[in-house]
């Protein structure tokens, strides 16, 4: 069956689920180096190349390598971003392909954060 999550969110709408502390699991799909130069506040940093990796591990494993628990199969706010919005939709598809349904997009990603917040 097909979510009925859409596969994108706006950043109004992010703005505002983080502002609530709705339990968005936000994660940056850049590398090491472009998250060191700014970030969403709150998201977890897990490069593109290592997301299908990181979302098959253990729960255990998963807490112990990030420090947080892994998101359930149907976590209701499971959103990727990058710098300016590719990257983050392939970890949006690669997660829903392993189950995530509720997986999304931040298209808009860290280039409009950062214009829109001024960071």
């Amino acid at each position: 069956m097909a979510s009925t999550v859409p596969l994108d969110i706006s950043y109004a709408d992010l703005k505002a689920l983080l502002e609530k502390n709705q339990g968005v699991f936000l994660v940056d799909v850049r590398s090491k180096e472009e998250v060191d130069r700014g970030r969403i506040p709150g998201s977890i940093n897990i490069p593109l190349d290592t997301v299908e990796a990181a979302l098959k591990m253990d729960p255990a494993d998963f807490t112990h390598k990030y420090g947080i628990s892994k998101p359930p199969l149907d976590a209701p706010h499971l959103v990727f971003h990058c710098q300016m919005g590719r990257r983050g939709a392939v970890a949006r598809d690669k997660a829903r392909q392993l189950g995530y349904v509720s997986a999304q997009n931040y298209p808009g990603a860290y280039s409009e954060w950062a214009a829109k917040t001024k960071k």
